[in-house]
């Protein structure tokens, strides 16, 4: 025992009684050792007074050791809120002289930091078993439980990201059976852990993606480095759910034992993609469409048109008149067919007017109810001072006809069919469900029916152009593509609720514009007449068009000069000195369009109208498909009839 240690025995003498300085040089050989132990070593006696400490803790601690002996052990080295915890875990141990289980607290050193000690403890007894004071070896454990704690939060924290997480994280061995799984496993399969660990992956993926699963195992442990791969779950009620497999091996011992996946369910990424495919496929066609539109429309034009004009030369009895007229219906059927195209890849021309939908459906009631038969009951329910709607008046008749015929068609026995009109709001929590609409008021147009139903995977194609469920040869399949494409192309949306067994229901949203609907008329009055004597100026580039149109003026008493090209007009504007009551000119042509045209020859004619006629939809007079609202047009193709209504039309309209 060196000096100073026994200065210090000799010290607590006096403070902590004879009794334990004679145990301690009793075993005097033991002290050196107890000395320079590498963990705490502390003797107090009855009162908790120190007798004796080791150098370990005065290192730990900064403390002197004359400044430790004879102090009380709770009061110097136990923060506030450990004293009354310990005194009282050595109390209860005291009575009967039980032993002091482990535990640990926190000790302060002389600059106030907290040190973390795990406490084994002795107590010491007199000859007679009383108590005389306790030896406590103490083992500083902060640095291990601060990695502890690190571990833990690092475990917590990877918990609650496996947890939180909105992919799918399983594990599962090597044959397949399931072995943990995560919450958004159990929302996304609706297996619990409890019922996904009893199962194995061949009763969880798609049959006909099990063999890729298995494939993707072998080649990982084969030692592959695999990027994602898709496959199909399927959920316990039966669904199948698109998902994005990325997988690890679990090793033990270098050896790999196991699977650990993340999947992530892609079933929107994969509507997405269908809905971008469809998209793309849908824009193609309307690039096809409007590509032909023009060229197309010409020839239609000159195929009705002259077939027209034929049959007019004919006597009823001649066997000439009937190839005439189906000449004539091949060409409105082909011209239908154009039509439709372009109205579902929204490149048809549009001349709208504010309207109120209550009118419009109104005048067609009579209509629809010739169309669909007796055995369907058409009942209307139209929203008093219904709001108003911009669009081609024309082209929403087209929409309701097509809907109503489309809705005969799902009750070949009969039923009740339904057209609503209403004015609504539609809210943000509505529009989360129904993108990409918008919120705000709309007009709202629905047409139902009890008929057969639609399943779900028809519903996804129902719009899409030439698919029919109808027999070869008893539909086109553009009914409702056409909808959709005016729907659509009006700033509107559309969507379909069916069931099979069930019904149809589709809702029409048109935004409400909240003006004076303008006058709506439908119908032709009939017996007018067409004849004039007025001067037209005819410009058209394809010749077979012009030749038809001075034929059919011509034949209604019109004085008509033709030019070829914008070039040839302008010349012979400049030499024609009588009045020029009305120019019709195509639109889209070489060197100067029909636009440019008309307002340079109105500086020589102002009091000239003008007739724009096109089959064309991207041109100097329509934008994004809408006609510019100073413009009257006639579009291609048209029948000599429709011309001269036209005709007859802007030439009776007073000039502004």
């Amino acid at each position: 025992m060196n000096e100073e240690t026994s200065n210090s025995l000799e010290i607590a003498a006096g403070t902590a009684g004879n009794s334990i300085i004679v145990l301690i040089e009793s075993q005097r050989h033991f002290t050196t050792i107890l000395t320079n132990l590498d963990m705490i070593v502390v003797m107090v006696d009855a009162k908790g007074d120190i007798a004796f400490c080791n150098d370990y803790l005065l290192q730990l601690t900064g403390w002197e050791r004359a400044e430790t002996i004879g102090r009380n052990w709770f009061e110097m080295f136990l923060p506030e809120h450990e004293q009354n915890r310990v005194r009282k875990i050595v109390d209860d141990c005291l009575p009967e002289g039980s032993v002091i289980p482990h535990f640990v607290n926190d000790i302060k050193t002389r600059f106030g930091e907290y040190r973390l000690v795990k406490w084994t403890n002795t107590t010491l007894h007199s000859s007679n078993g009383q108590f005389i004071g306790l030896v406590g070896l103490g083992d500083d454990i902060t640095e291990h439980e601060r990695v502890e704690q690190a571990l833990r939060k690092s475990e917590e924290r990877y918990r609650d990201l496996v947890e939180n997480a909105r992919d799918i994280i399983y594990t599962h061995d090597l044959e397949g059976n399931y072995t943990s799984i995560n919450r958004a496993g159990e929302q996304i399969t609706g297996y619990t852990r409890e019922e996904t660990i009893k199962l194995n992956v061949a009763q969880t993926i798609a049959p006909d993606y099990l063999d890729k699963a298995y494939q993707m195992i072998d080649r990982k442990v084969a030692g592959e480095k695999i990027t994602a791969y898709e496959l199909e779950v399927i959920a316990k009620d039966g669904r199948r759910v698109a998902v994005e497999v990325n997988t690890r091996l679990i090793f033990q011992d270098n050896i790999p034992i196991g699977v650990q996946g993340i999947a992530r369910d892609i079933t929107e990424r994969k509507l997405l993609e269908e809905q971008l495919r469809q998209s793309q496929k849908l824009e193609a066609v309307g690039q096809l469409a409007g590509g032909i539109a023009h060229d197309f429309n010409n020839m239609l034009t000159a195929i009705m048109g002259y077939s027209e004009l034929g049959s007019r030369k004919l006597q009823q009895e001649d066997p000439l008149l009937q190839i005439f007229k189906e000449i004539r219906k091949a060409g409105e059927r082909a011209a239908s067919l154009t039509r439709q195209l372009l109205a579902f890849s929204r490149k048809q021309i549009l001349q709208p007017k504010v309207i109120d939908l209550n009118c419009v459906i109104s005048d067609l009631k009579k209509m629809l109810v010739r169309l669909i038969g007796e055995d369907i009951d058409l009942r209307t329910v139209l929203e008093p001072g219904l709001g108003t709607v911009k669009a081609d008046p024309g082209q929403i008749e087209q929409v309701i006809m097509n809907l109503v015929l489309n809705a005969r068609d799902a009750m070949p026995r009969g039923g009740k069919l339904s057209i609503e009109t209403a004015d609504v709001y539609l809210d943000e929590e509505y529009i989360t469900s129904h993108m990409p609409l918008d919120p705000g008021s709309y007009v709202m147009l629905v047409v139902s029916d009890n008929g057969v139903g639609i399943d779900e995977q028809i519903q996804a194609r129902i719009f899409e152009p030439f698919f029919t469920t109808k027999e070869l040869g008893k539909g086109t399949g553009l009914g409702l593509a056409t909808v959709y494409g005016i729907v659509k192309q009006s700033g509107g949306y559309i969507w379909v609720y069916s069931e099979p067994g069930h019904g149809t229901i589709f809702k029409i949203y048109l935004p409400l514009v909240g003006e004076k609907a303008q006058q709506y008329k439908r119908s032709i009055e009939p017996g007018e007449s067409f004849h004039g004597t007025q001067t037209v100026l005819l410009v058209e580039d394809e010749e077979i068009v012009r030749k038809l149109v001075c034929e059919v003026l011509k034949s209604y008493g019109y004085q008509v000069l033709d030019a070829a090209n914008g070039g040839a007009a302008l010349l012979l504007c400049e030499r024609y000195e009588e009045q020029i009551h009305l120019l019709i000119t195509d639109v889209v042509m070489p060197e100067i369009g029909g636009r440019e045209l008309a307002d340079r020859l109105l500086l020589l004619h102002p009091e000239m109208k003008v007739l724009y006629m096109s089959g064309y939809t991207e041109d100097a007079i329509v934008h994004h498909g809408i006609l510019d609202t100073d413009i009257t047009f006639i579009q291609k193709p048209f029948t000599a009839d429709s011309l001269m209504r036209k005709v007859n039309q802007v030439l009776n309209t007073a000039k502004e």
